[in-house]
């Protein structure tokens, strides 16, 4: 399957860039979300690669071939590119069977492809299905109900699925009756005698006129197979349909109607159309969202498993991190037409590249927390954060703050420099939606607090922590199973700290509670602040009760305020 690969590919409508300057580099069978709220430009980016929708200015290659460049005047056509597109809707034909939906875009195909016998393929499949004569028979044998009758159409899907042939080849084996036979096996020797000595006939047919019959029933002379524009045979149209049936597990509702259907049995529908005329790239713009909840998590495990078997690449566009983080190889998250942060998903989830980062991937939500402080001569950092509190910060590997701010102002002279190129180009068009800090927001009990508000001086020692709920360690509450609530009090606060290895915690108040049996999400007040903990295992809080929190793990993020940008990430001990 192809690579992928966009170069400074822009859309803009007049003023408004849906997507400002992209690279990107899709790699071949990768399984890639754009993700990012909506607006970001996710769906335009994917139509443009599609061929849906033509971009302003840039390079699209998919392959060796360059689908689309705005200097050479190349722009490929959506039919032409190869790709499958599976849209939010499903869009199925009310008035057609399950099998002609699929079937739909196949009937539309004319190109060039080889000359095939496929009279010789079906004796060939004839006979390779002849030669388990035993497995014909005990299909057969389940087909067949307490009265003697025989299921046609079960006996034909079975006879499809077990020796992976058309309908039209499964029909001729059970017109051969086998199980009706005095002596089965003895019949299937002279019907299979017969078939070898049709398919033989064929051959030598070709080879007097100096051709011969490939593996694949494609017409040689002198090596070398003929081509035509021609439409599919209704062979190779039934074997595609029925092979995407298999992947999509819809084999037995071919003859049924879209509204009979369940929904997640009309996405499967959709999926084996996409997937039907083999594309080499597969596009998907939110599949699922149509699907209740626990239909979309199967479903997330049918394309995981449709991926790995078809081998394609795929290209799918979500605003639900979930789906994102389970899906994908590589998470691309866009914000406001540009590319924030693109690479695996457990790398987006423990080193946001910035604060917009952190704060959209993760559910629940990162917690956000204001800290000044300075570098000491060791490399750690002193901080104060939450109205007082003291900690260590320790990155997780050698660091020199005046160095990373000395690279960070170089590279916002290099976007200046480029934004004064663009200025002075009199063909460049202003960017309307222009691009910003992200405000983050830092709850409390009373409001909600925006960073960088305009009247706020932010300097080089301030800094944003970033502190995932399943960081935060609670000591005190009370296992589910005990008969009575017991308030959290001096005695136990300090139950676990030991376990948790850190020095005095910070006393805070439950807030709120929220437990699911396997999890319970907890709001923790501190002072004015409110911090989102994640607690695992069957543990109750009472509201109002008072407990002692730690942060744990190596996974501590530091923000450098001012530019937003991911510092290092490391741990955090608190004084």
């Amino acid at each position: 399957m192809p690579n992928i690969k966009l170069e400074n590919v822009t859309k803009r409508w007049g003023r408004f860039y849906a997507v400002d300057h992209l690279d990107l580099e899709i790699p071949d069978n990768s399984f890639i979300t754009l993700l990012g709220p909506s607006g970001c430009g996710k769906t335009t980016t994917l139509r443009m690669i599609a061929g849906l929708e033509t971009p302003t200015e840039g390079r699209i290659t998919i392959g060796d071939r360059v689908v689309f460049d705005s200097k050479a005047g190349i722009n490929v056509p959506a039919n032409k590119r190869k790709v499958g597109f599976l849209f939010q809707n499903y869009a199925l034909w009310p008035n057609m069977t399950v099998y002609r939906n699929i079937a739909f875009g196949l009937h539309n195909i004319k190109e060039e492809l080889p000359v095939c016998d496929f009279e010789a393929k079906t004796l060939a499949d004839q006979i390779r299905a002849l030669k388990n004569a035993g497995k014909i028979l005990k299909m057969t044998g389940d087909c067949i109900d307490k009265k003697g009758n025989l299921d046609a159409d079960k006996l034909h899907l079975k006879l499809m699925d077990g020796f992976t042939v058309s309908i039209y080849t499964a029909r001729k084996l059970a017109a051969l009756r086998l199980y009706e036979a005095q002596d089965p096996g003895k019949e299937a020797e002279r019907k299979l005698a017969e078939l070898e000595a049709a398919l033989e006939e064929r051959r030598h047919g070709y080879v007097r006129k100096g051709q011969k019959l490939g593996p694949d029933f494609a017409v040689l002379s002198d090596g070398q197979e003929h081509l035509r524009l021609r439409k599919l045979h209704p062979e190779e149209l039934d074997l595609a349909v029925r092979r995407v049936a298999r992947i999509v597990k819809i084999g037995m509702f071919m003859d049924r109607y879209p509204a009979e259907l369940s929904g997640g049995q009309q996405q499967r529908v959709a999926i084996a159309r996409t997937l039907a005329p083999g594309p080499e790239v597969l596009f998907m713009d939110e599949p699922l969202s149509n699907l209740d909840a626990k239909l979309r998590l199967e479903m997330r495990y049918e394309l995981q498993r449709l991926h790995v078997e078809t081998g394609s690449t795929f290209v799918y566009v979500t605003h639900n991190q979930m789906e994102a983080m389970t899906l994908a190889t590589g998470i691309c998250l866009l914000e406001n037409g540009v590319l924030q942060q693109y690479e695996e998903p457990l790398q987006v989830y423990n080193r946001p590249a910035n604060l917009f980062v952190a704060d959209f991937v993760g559910n629940p939500s990162i917690n956000l927390v204001e800290a000044k402080g300075n570098q000491e001569t060791g490399g750690n950092f002193v901080l104060s954060f939450l109205e007082g509190q003291k900690a260590m910060f320790v990155p997780v590997s050698p660091l020199n703050m005046q160095d990373w701010l000395a690279q960070c102002r170089r590279e916002a002279e290099e976007v200046s420099g480029r934004a004064g190129v663009f200025a002075r180009d009199k063909k460049a068009v202003e960017k309307s939606n222009k691009d910003e800090v992200f405000r983050y927001h830092i709850p409390r009990v009373n409001e909600e607090d925006y960073g960088l508000r305009e009247d706020c001086a932010v300097l080089d020692d301030d800094f944003v922590l970033g502190i995932r709920p399943e960081a935060i360690v609670l000591s005190g509450g009370v296992k589910a199973a005990d008969p009575e609530t017991v308030t959290v009090g001096p005695d136990t606060a300090d139950v676990g700290r030991e376990a948790v290895g850190h020095s005095p915690g910070i006393t805070a108040e439950i807030y709120g509670a929220m437990p699911t049996g396997m999890e319970s999400t907890i709001k923790l007040k501190v002072g004015e602040f409110l911090l989102t903990g994640v607690v695992f295992g069957s543990v109750t809080y009472r509201i109002g009760d008072s407990v002692r929190l730690d942060l744990t793990g190596t996974d501590i993020l530091l923000y450098h305020r001012k530019s937003g940008k991911l510092v290092t990430a490391g741990t955090l001990q608190l004084a």
